[in-house]
């Protein structure tokens, strides 16, 4: 039998199929196979935090073929990604499978290509436990902090919220910047230009000071104190100053980077990021004269900068090709990651650079080709030579003051041949006054007069500080040790799917409900939102991973305080009443003219007159279509809501999609004024063998599903097993799938027949 070799995602199992040939079958887990439960805590404190998992619902078919399949292989090579997650993935899979810990054939690659693959199926190695541990504390932590924490804030705040130990910290941040936008008073001050002339060309430059230094002008009559000193005479060059100056490259992208560069210049999400750069890593079909299914970048996961030398010398190389060897620096560069970064992957890289962006770009959808793009042109122009810049500062003196100008030309592009790094991201020296760029002044000496041609003072205001986006609050979460590279758009898209932020455009709000909330968190639960704690928290996850530390030794020292605390916070609770914000909409009240306020109803969400009960008017929340720049999560929680495309039997109002204790169903959306429910139902392909209507699949009590005619109660066929449109070779009637069992069977009772089925006739 064929070897077998395990992933998370089809994708990549159809691209790693490619590589290895008949004798290797691939199939994808489509991601965990196990995970704790959702209905209880799943942890035992008391127990050493033993974990109790189970099989993810849905999962229970897969996993049965799965271990059919490894039951009948020779070898079975656990492939899942690089990483903490990864890890435990394939533990969580040998779990499953019942293969020892000791026994694994793991194996891993940074980058999906046919020599990489192959190289890793040659040299398999065990589960790596201490990355799982570290995985499995970051998960106990996690359910510990959501499970104990989320009731507290049903009880005080409302039911449905919930508490991340990381999410609950970068909600924090959100709802302090708004606080210090709320609370800042704009300043004045005033700067003053001045318009010169020499040899018949016009330039700029800004007032300074004196030869004493800088001076600010805070008001009206300062700005017009240098006015009436310099109107009407000649200016002097004071000083001139030419340099020569080097600009290095940026470092190829981590996640982080490429995240933040890619929210700057490309406008996208987090999450819609990593989904792009998931699927470049996964495999793309780049037509067989490029090499087919292929990997196109190294793993996206990472905070290394470390580059290998195989894929240093293939830049060097094709650089020299492209632009000559004066782009190419004498030795090849190297860069150091930041203290604490974790150095198990190579930086995100592309995996052959001969593959040009445009070269492929027909084989790429838009945002793919855009990404890869990006990563491409950064990791080339970081192995590229420095740029050769022309530096100028020149001085001007009037009435004892000082205007001066400052820029600089490019000599040689270098690096800036193929990129050049977004304004955010280069630091510019504050006490730099009018730099320019390309800056073009004329040939002036030192001690020249020249001419005054106009002198404009202006009025300013300080502004506060901007609202986060997804790239500063991911630069604040890296700066501040708080989550992983990997988790920061997961952390994004999830406050914004608990409505604890919202976005307005490009930046991340804070929501009423999340202000409340975290009110609420800082005040019973301060070291969950403490940056520093958490920040350590992080480093003590990074020292499991590393071995320096037990797994139960840190769970054990974190419950130790917080269990303090929880109890702390409930008895504090018992004594204090919290006022809940009301979450306006901009829906009017079609009754009294109120803006209507959010509710929650057994339905779920819905808009409410303020004034209830005077006016008992109701409207449904339905929420706006995802723009194309939602992903993820976000437009999963955009979409929560949605219109059925049949009205209402008995007023004719519009439809809208529930969830109720029997599963998903359909409400008219003027309820509580109208009840009328439809259920809702599947249509399974299959014609009604009384009436030849169509069968459709229902949920009954306790979530049971069905089958009915769609005709029900006019036509009564129904079955607990599911029809199909199979024939019994023996009497001719239709087949059914037995719940729960590999079996097709006959229901004639005088028939019998039976006949196992397999995935492909399912």
């Amino acid at each position: 039998m064929a070897n077998l070799v395990i992933v998370e995602s089809p994708s990549k199992a159809s691209t790693i199929k490619g590589y290895l040939g008949s004798n290797y079958k691939v199939v994808a887990s489509k991601g965990h196979v196990r995970d704790l439960p959702k209905s209880k805590l799943g942890i035992d404190i008391e127990n050493g935090f033993e974990a109790h998992y189970i099989n993810i619902r849905g999962k229970g078919d897969l996993i049965k073929e799965i271990k059919k399949e490894a039951k009948a292989a020779n070898k079975v090579f656990l492939a899942t990604d690089p990483d903490r997650e990864g890890e435990a993935i394939s533990w969580h899979l040998a779990t499953a499978l019942g293969i020892p810990v000791e026994k694994t054939l793991r194996v891993s690659f940074n980058e999906i290509t046919k020599s990489a693959v192959k190289s890793a199926i040659k040299e398999p190695k065990t589960i790596d436990m201490d990355l799982v541990n570290s995985q499995q504390a970051r998960r106990i932590l996690d359910r510990i902090v959501g499970y104990k924490i989320s009731p507290f804030l049903w009880k005080n705040v409302r039911s449905g919220l919930s508490a991340g130990r990381v999410q609950s910290v970068a909600t924090r941040m959100i709802v302090e910047r708004e606080e210090e936008i709320r609370n800042f008073t704009p300043v004045e001050y005033w700067t003053v230009d001045a318009i010169l002339e020499d040899g018949g060309k016009e330039f700029t430059v800004k007032f300074f000071g004196n030869s004493k230094g800088r001076i600010k002008l805070a008001c009206e009559s300062d700005a017009q104190k240098i006015v009436d000193a310099v109107s009407g005479r000649d200016f002097a060059v004071k000083s001139v100053k030419k340099s020569k100056k080097k600009k290095m490259p940026a470092p190829p992208f981590t996640t982080s980077t490429m995240q933040q560069e890619a929210s700057r210049k490309l406008g996208f999400q987090s999450q819609r990021i990593m989904r792009i750069a998931q699927e470049l890593y996964e495999g793309v079909n780049v037509g067989t004269e490029n090499g087919g299914v292929q990997g196109l970048i190294t793993y996206m996961r990472t905070d290394s900068l470390r580059i290998s030398a195989d894929a240093q010398a293939e830049a060097r190389e094709y650089i020299v090709d492209k632009y000559s060897e004066k782009y190419v620096p004498a030795k090849a560069r190297d860069y150091k990651a930041k203290a604490g970064a974790q150095d198990a992957h190579e930086a995100i890289r592309p995996t052959r650079v001969a593959l040009e962006p445009a070269k492929i770009k027909k084989y790429l959808t838009s945002d793919q080709f855009k990404l890869y793009k990006l990563i491409w042109e950064r990791f080339v122009a970081s192995q590229m030579e420095s740029a050769s810049l022309a530096t100028v500062t020149a001085d001007f003196e009037s009435a004892g003051y000082i205007f001066r100008t400052s820029g600089y030309t490019v000599e040689f592009q270098g690096y800036m041949a193929v990129y050049e790094e977004s304004e955010e991201e280069v630091k510019v020296n504050q006490d730099e006054v009018g730099v320019q760029k390309n800056i073009k002044l004329p040939d002036v000496k030192e001690g020249e007069a020249v001419k005054l041609c106009d002198v404009i003072p202006q009025k300013h205001f300080t502004e506060p500080p901007a609202r986060y986006n997804d790239a500063t609050l991911i630069k604040f979460l890296e700066e501040m040790g708080i989550g992983r590279p990997s988790t920061f758009a997961t952390i994004i898209t999830t406050i914004i799917a608990r409505n604890y932020v919202k976005r307005e455009g490009k930046s991340l709000v804070a929501t009423p409900t999340g202000e409340l909330t975290n009110k609420l968190m800082l005040e019973s639960f301060p070291d969950i939102v403490d940056y520093k704690f958490t920040a350590q928290m992080e480093a003590r996850l990074d020292s499991i991973e590393n071995g320096d530390v037990d797994m139960n030794e840190v769970l054990s020292e974190f419950w130790k305080d917080f269990e303090v605390e929880l109890a702390k916070a409930e008895e504090t609770a018992k004594n204090t009443e919290i006022e809940v914000p009301v979450e306006e909409t901009d829906i009017i009240c079609d009754k009294c003219g109120s803006k209507m306020i959010v509710k929650n109803g057994r339905f779920g969400k819905f808009a409410a007159c303020p004034n209830y009960p005077q006016c008992r008017s109701t409207k449904p929340l339905v929420a706006p279509k995802a723009s194309k720049e939602e992903d993820g999560e976000e437009a999963e929680a955009a979409k929560k809501i949605v219109v059925a495309d049949f009205k209402c039997e008995k007023c004719g109002a519009d439809m809208v999609q529930r969830s109720g204790r029997y599963g998903t169903f359909f409400a008219c959306s003027r309820y509580p004024e109208c009840d009328f429910t439809k259920q809702k139902t599947r249509d399974i392909g299959v014609p009604c063998p009384k009436c030849g209507s169509k069968i459709v699949m229902k949920t009954g009590k306790r979530k049971t599903v069905f089958y009915s005619c769609e005709k029900y109660p006019a036509c009564d066929f129904s079955s607990w097993d599911m029809p199909t449109a199979e024939k019994c070779p023996k009497c001719g009637q239709i087949l059914y799938r037995k719940k729960g069992q590999s079996t097709l069977i006959c229901h004639t009772e005088a028939c019998g027949f039976k006949k196992p089925y397999t995935a492909e006739e399912e």
